[in-house]
């Protein structure tokens, strides 16, 4: 009987606000003022951005701190009309994706682009046994930094960012013929082959910036990367992990339904007044680690900077093998 009762389609928009108690009707507005006060602190940000930083660092940056309050606003856009929350869950997979890639150009901007990065790495070699792709294999090589090793960085995150946009196209295409669900797990659904798809791109996308964070956490350290790619790593698990926590939950059954919303429908909801609030809360932190000033790098080398300390000894030192240098 209990089947019977549930819903087996997701609700419209009108059929959600006539279901709505006083407490819903609060809940869903406090979650919409978040969303909006996001949006504001974001545009803020954009504006000093604009303002503080030169261009190409500034482009990376306001992708970077985009991903909370574009992640946010879909997610709102998904709790108030649940028929879109393929439309609005895809759009927020593909701007992350986005971000992925350029969280690796904002690191190696904040070095001073590539040319000031190679020259500061020119004698370093890269850890590539890092996670999540190889963190069990240290007997993996050591490469050395040169222009084609950060081409191929780069080409892990941006062929992610590229693929993932086409694997949404595709996804949004097969959908409007009914062989795309997201709930459908069955072996003749699409889903079952792009998710896995998806999620070894994801994995070859995020290698990359481990090995670059991993280098560049110790030079980048008074610019708070180690906060920016806590934030990162944390939206990534928000976003992606805890959805698919709450889905299966949902197709277990253990998410009871509740009319008009099935159990899969109401395992949504939750997932997207979730991300509101913990997307709202991101957006303000990010705020306090990004909107500032720093100084910048200093350009001279380590090295160079122990040869000429040393000089200065030996100039100002006593005369060496008792020479007279006067």
């Amino acid at each position: 009987m209990q089947n019977i009762s549930c819903p087996t389609e997701v609700p419209l928009a009108l059929d959600c606000l006539k279901s709505l108690d006083t407490f819903g009707i609060l809940l869903r507005s406090g979650l919409t003022l978040m969303t909006f006060i996001s949006l504001l602190v974001y545009t803020e940000e954009v504006v000093y951005f604009f303002q503080k930083f030169p261009n190409p660092k500034k482009t990376s940056i306001i992708w970077v701190t985009g991903a909370a309050p574009v992640i946010g606003t879909a997610a709102c856009f998904g709790m108030w009309i649940p028929r879109s929350t393929l439309i609005t869950d895809l759009t927020s997979a593909t701007y992350f994706a986005i971000v992925i890639h350029k969280f690796l150009i904002m690191m190696i901007e904040e070095c001073g682009g590539d040319d000031e990065f190679l020259e500061r790495c020119a004698n370093d070699t890269l850890k590539i046994s890092t996670g999540p792709c190889c963190c069990c294999c240290p007997c993996l090589p050591y490469p050395k930094i040169t222009r084609r090793t950060l081409f191929w960085l780069k080409l892990g995150t941006f062929q992610f960012a590229l693929l993932r946009l086409v694997f949404t196209l595709l996804s949004i295409v097969l959908w409007t013929n009914g062989n795309f669900d997201a709930y459908d797990l069955s072996i003749t659904c699409a889903t079952i082959w792009i998710n896995p798809f998806v999620g070894i791109l994801t994995i070859i996308a995020l290698w990359p910036v481990g090995i670059m964070f991993k280098h560049l956490a110790p030079v980048l350290k008074s610019k708070n990367i180690i906060a920016k790619y806590a934030l990162h790593q944390s939206i990534l698990i928000l976003s992606q992990l805890q959805a698919s926590i709450i889905n299966i939950l949902a197709m277990n059954g253990v998410i009871a339904c509740s009319p008009p919303f099935s159990s899969n429908a109401r395992g949504t909801a939750m997932n997207q007044q979730l991300l509101i609030i913990e997307m709202f809360i991101i957006t303000l932190t990010s705020r306090a680690f990004y909107r500032r000033r720093y100084e910048e790098l200093n350009s001279v080398d380590q090295h160079e900077e122990d040869n000429q300390g040393n000089a200065k000894i030996q100039l100002n030192g006593p005369p060496l093998d008792g020479q007279d240098y006067a």
